[in-house]
């Protein structure tokens, strides 16, 4: 099975000239692995020029972020109808920058429903701040899901991809291993079949200081379909190298 990999640019890079030199050489690197679905997601403002000039099946674009309702008074947001038009397929719900900004979880329960019904795939990221040994995290990652999946309809679980992201991880030189990632896993299938949905049928990502050195063990160990992958999808060279090790999986 191919793994599913998610480019998160965030607000990089700072023009449209190397944003286009940036998606050509991920193109590149993407097109000789077979093993990996790629998935870009741009600052919303390239969607609509990056999709336009791509004309091949293996990447898929995404947006970072998008509001619940379909239209109305909301200066300066994006409506999931209007990034679907641009050209997405994706679309980032809760990512733990946008959710430091103020996005709660029932911000959250709401636009992984209108994904759902926009026909756009939802990525909902979850993930604690810190670890506690006695086990804290996994309470404050089940409210995430369970808010996450409040709304979704019987069925249509499937369709929602989870995306798990430590916070104490993001831009760190510390990762998760795959074996706690491998727990964590199991407890998100459990939290996920407990709202009455297929647990086993979620995929599930894992971002998180992740680069070309741990792509590989994270996938084979850690019980994961894929990776969300931050600062070092903007750096051509060491995203090729992560995906060459993916392929070498």
């Amino acid at each position: 099975m191919k793994s599913l990999v998610v480019a998160n640019w965030k607000m990089n890079p700072q023009t449209f000239r190397e944003a286009k030199q940036l998606f050509e050489a991920t193109r590149r690197a993407a097109e000789s692995v077979r093993s990996v679905s790629l998935v870009v997601a741009p600052p919303a403002l390239y969607l609509r020029e990056l999709k336009r000039a791509y004309k091949g099946r293996k990447i898929s674009l995404a947006a970072q972020n998008a509001h619940a309702a379909g239209s109305g008074a909301y200066t300066g947001e994006l409506s999931l109808t209007q990034v679907q038009d641009a050209g997405a397929s994706y679309v980032l719900i809760g990512h733990a920058e946008r959710r430091a900004a103020g996005e709660g979880n029932d911000d959250v329960r709401k636009k992984v429903a209108a994904a759902l019904s926009t026909r756009l795939a939802p990525i909902l990221c979850v993930g604690e701040a810190t670890r506690s040994p006695r086990g804290e995290h996994f309470l404050y990652v089940a409210e995430q899901l369970q808010a996450g999946f409040a709304d979704v309809l019987p069925g249509k679980a499937n369709r929602v991809i989870v995306a798990y992201e430590p916070v104490w991880a993001i831009g760190t030189q510390k990762s998760m291993t795959p074996a706690d990632m491998h727990e964590m896993a199991i407890f998100i299938r459990k939290t996920v079949q407990g709202k009455g949905h297929n647990g086993l049928a979620i995929k599930i990502l894992y971002g998180g200081s992740i680069d070309e050195r741990n792509a590989h063990d994270m996938i084979e160990r850690g019980d994961v379909n894929g990776l969300l992958v931050g600062r070092a999808s903007t750096e051509a060279k060491k995203f090729a190298d992560l995906l060459e090790a993916l392929h070498e999986s």
